[in-house]
């Protein structure tokens, strides 16, 4: 008897030694590693993921959708749940856009309770992941910017990341405005890894959309004319500008090479480049309309009259020589402009004088930004008169010693299309939900007899004798300038690299249409009529008949 009552005092004494442990045990994981195993256990049960806000739309003119969001879906895992991830990153591949050794990353921590396998992927593909119905993956919705016209105005429009935050163009320069706000969403996860429970702690928003001026078929045509331009000639890049020069709306920004919207990374810093509002260049030929306008508004030459015209001409150190050699003649300004003449241009220029020619092209609005609405536009190089040289009224009024943008040269043969009134151009009619007023004032820098002589004298260029005689629409009158400027390199001029330009319009006599085209460093030929003229004939061809201008 005594034996048995010690055996079972024993037992007891075990039994309450192990008590005691456990108790001490429990004490120890509650009061002092509680808060941390709590914190573990959450962080495999509850996580916090963002959800991002669905951005507004791009829309053109006319209402067709250049940028957009669409439904889709982000696929995590929980990876400590995943049973086999070698077999489980496999048959992801098969139904997934990513690498199975991608997957194998995403499920490699083995105690995570949270890892991205794959972002904004389409719907139909995470209902492929759900009919898997792997232990431990699952999928959240989410939305993905589109591009239902592809790489059209690409650099205009620009791209968003995969948090759908602007990177380049518009996107960025306006994320406020077309990006959502991301709210927060909470996934609680069962003992399995299963999402059994969504809470919302910050409600997603949407953003405003925004509406050009650009046209797309008007876009779509002139990026198709500037690709051919810059590929037949093997140019570094070339870009187009088209406006209706009464209103100042830009109706393309073209822009070659382009980028796919969807990998912007794998893009350049130049084939990410707005080059109609980016790219600066000494304008060349196309500049002395305005040399030629300063004269007229100055009341020192009309078209008809008459200067002797030496072969070259020196002025200060430098010698100024036509683009072809040629004998002495006498020509009107009428021919000066439209047989481009270096001489004929520097003798008109002299005529006009530093300080009053300085005040006409800032007139015209060159060295400061068009305010045509586009981000980090640039404005040029233009020199304060009290820094010209001996030579500088030797090379501004045919174009050079001065750096401009293909929006600013489009801006302001505008002003002479329109009868003389320089206007801020537009390329966003709506943001925000509020529109965006064309500029009605503007500021008149012609008079209209002097934009109409300008804009007959321009004919000429397009007439036979003049540098751009092939141009044509048929039944269209035509009127422009070309221009061909060596390009500035190490304080001189480059002997092979140009710019190629044409600036023109139509009808001539009442313009409706602008075009301004621009291709930098074309090789075998880098005349701007052989070049560039013929973009232009290409881009108003479709364009006038397009916009249901009548001929006049």
């Amino acid at each position: 008897m005594q034996l048995i009552d010690r055996r079972l005092g024993l037992i007891f004494c075990g039994f309450l030694l192990l008590f005691s442990v456990a108790l001490a045990r429990a004490a120890w994981l509650q009061g002092v590693r509680g808060g941390e195993l709590r914190a573990d256990a959450r962080t495999q049960q509850v996580t916090t993921i963002p959800v991002p806000g669905e951005r507004g739309r791009v829309l053109d003119r006319t209402g067709t959708v250049l940028a957009v969001s669409e439904d889709a879906a982000t696929v995590i895992a929980t990876p400590y749940q995943v049973k086999n991830p070698k077999q489980t990153a496999q048959r992801l591949a098969e139904v997934l856009p990513v690498s199975r050794g991608e997957i194998e990353d995403a499920l490699s921590d083995r105690d995570s309770g949270f890892a991205y396998v794959a972002k904004k992927v389409s719907v139909d593909e995470a209902d492929a992941v759900d009919e898997l119905q792997i232990h431990g993956i699952s999928t959240l919705p989410d939305s993905r910017r589109i591009y239902p016209q592809g790489e059209l105005a690409a650099q205009v429009i620009g791209s968003v990341n995969d948090e759908n935050e602007g990177l380049t163009g518009l996107e960025q320069a306006l994320d406020d405005t077309v990006g959502g706000e991301n709210g927060e969403q909470e996934v609680v996860h069962d003992a399995r890894g299963e999402p059994i429970r969504f809470d919302t702690l910050t409600e997603a928003t949407t953003g405003e959309d925004l509406r050009l001026t650009i046209d797309a078929a008007i876009q779509a045509r002139a990026e198709e004319a500037i690709a051919a331009a810059g590929e037949a000639y093997s140019a570094a890049g070339a870009s187009a500008v088209v406006m209706d020069p009464d209103t100042g709306d830009v109706l393309a920004m073209a822009n070659w090479p382009g980028f796919d919207p969807y990998d912007p990374g794998d893009a350049s810093d130049e084939q990410l480049l707005n080059r109609t509002t980016g790219f600066t260049y000494e304008p060349g030929s196309t500049f002395k309309a305005f040399t030629v306008a300063a004269a007229m508004e100055e009341g020192l030459v009309s078209p008809e009259t008459s200067f002797y015209l030496p072969p070259t001409i020196k002025v200060a150190d430098r010698v100024i020589e036509e683009a072809h050699a040629r004998p002495t003649i006498h020509a009107t300004v009428a021919e000066i402009l439209a047989q481009s003449s270096n001489v004929g241009a520097v003798k008109i220029g002299t005529e006009v004088g530093a300080e009053r020619f300085d005040e006409w092209v800032r007139r015209f609005g060159f060295g400061e930004p068009t305010g045509v609405g586009f981000p980090g536009e640039e404005q040029g190089i233009l020199l304060d008169v009290d820094d010209y040289s001996g030579s500088t009224m030797g090379n501004m009024p045919l174009g050079q010693g001065l750096s401009v943008t293909p929006m600013q040269m489009a801006t302001a043969y505008a002003a002479i299309a329109n009868g003389g009134i320089l206007r801020n151009p537009r390329l966003i009619s709506q943001a925000a939900g509020e529109a965006r007023p064309r500029d009605t004032e503007g500021t008149r820098v012609l008079s209209p007899a002097t934009a109409s002589q300008l804009r007959s004298m321009l004919e000429g260029v397009v007439a036979a004798g003049g540098t751009a005689p092939e141009v044509e629409v048929p039944g269209y009158e035509l009127a422009g300038k070309t221009g061909t400027a060596e390009k500035a390199v190490d304080g001189g001029y480059s002997e092979t690299d140009y710019v190629a330009s044409f600036v023109g319009f139509a009808p001539a006599r009442d313009p409706e249409l602008l075009v301004a085209v621009i291709v930098d460093e074309p090789m075998y030929e880098h005349s701007g009529g052989v070049v560039a003229a013929p973009v232009f004939g290409d881009i108003a061809e479709f364009a006038l008949p397009y916009l249901g201008i009548s001929p006049g």
